[in-house]
């Protein structure tokens, strides 16, 4: 499977539910917690951080960051 296919997995679980597309994405981290957080308040702000939080990361790991 490509990338973009993983990409599109991604994007679709954070838009179905933006708290699993984010722990695929993140693990149980501070952002995990925010969205939860932020879906509750309302379900698109969680769609938008997902989808934040995932284009970000792919950017990250495509520049060569490493997360410590």
């Amino acid at each position: 499977m490509g990338s973009g296919f993983i990409d599109f997995l991604s994007i679709l679980f954070a838009i179905l539910l933006p708290p699993l597309g984010v722990f695929i994405e993140r693990g149980c981290d501070v952002d995990f917690w925010i969205n939860v957080l932020l879906t509750i308040l309302g379900f698109i702000p969680g769609v938008v951080h997902a989808i934040w939080v995932i284009l970000s990361t792919r950017e990250k790991r495509e520049r060569g960051y490493v997360e410590i």
